[in-house]
């Protein structure tokens, strides 16, 4: 049996070392992440084309705003009717699953990837990843932070600059750092 590549480890949610195939997936996502960011706002059918070539699924009328970055782009997956607004970053190491209907407003990011707490893990470059997943209908405030390994239920909406280090039910208001549920709807 071959030992697994680099990427298979990272796209398997294991710890892994950056190489030159996923540094080519890396480039690969930069520079389109760059073109749609040049992209007239006036030319939303390039922005669509661009955005199809660089996500692993987008769904349709959902809207973006630019800048935008991802690290990879491929492991995003944005459902129907969704909206983004400016200054979205996705470190999407990980999978990342959108729903249908989710508003992300201004500054949001969404970041699957951590680090080993063991210093020497760190010092070799070993990372790894979670996945992050965003129910239907879910309403993200400007500048929320979610954290790697978080599930955000259907109808949930996140306040502004909260941080979301763990899951949050479906049907829910919540806000903070870390974000806790003040109310249900």
């Amino acid at each position: 049996m071959t030992e697994k590549s680099m990427r298979r480890r990272m796209l398997d949610g294991e710890l892994f070392i950056a190489d030159e195939e996923i540094g080519r997936d890396y480039l690969r996502a930069q520079d389109l992440t760059r073109r749609i960011n040049a992209v007239p706002a006036s030319d939303g059918k390039a922005r669509r084309e661009l955005l199809t070539e660089l996500l692993g699924g987008l769904g349709e009328e959902t809207d973006f705003r630019t800048p935008i970055q991802f690290d990879y782009g491929y492991q995003t997956f944005f459902g129907a009717r969704g909206f983004v607004n400016f200054g979205f970053v996705c470190l999407d190491v990980a999978r990342v699953t959108i729903g249908d209907d989710v508003q992300i407003a201004t500054n949001v990011q969404l970041l699957t990837a951590w680090h080993p707490v063991d210093p020497q893990q760190r010092r070799d470059k070993w990372e790894a990843a979670s996945p992050i997943t965003i129910g239907d209908n879910v309403w993200l405030g400007g500048g929320v932070i979610v954290c790697p390994g978080v599930t955000i239920g259907d109808n949930t909406v996140v306040g502004a600059g909260s941080v979301v280090v763990k899951d949050l039910p479906a049907n829910v208001v919540a806000v903070g750092n870390p974000a806790r549920i003040v109310r249900e709807i």
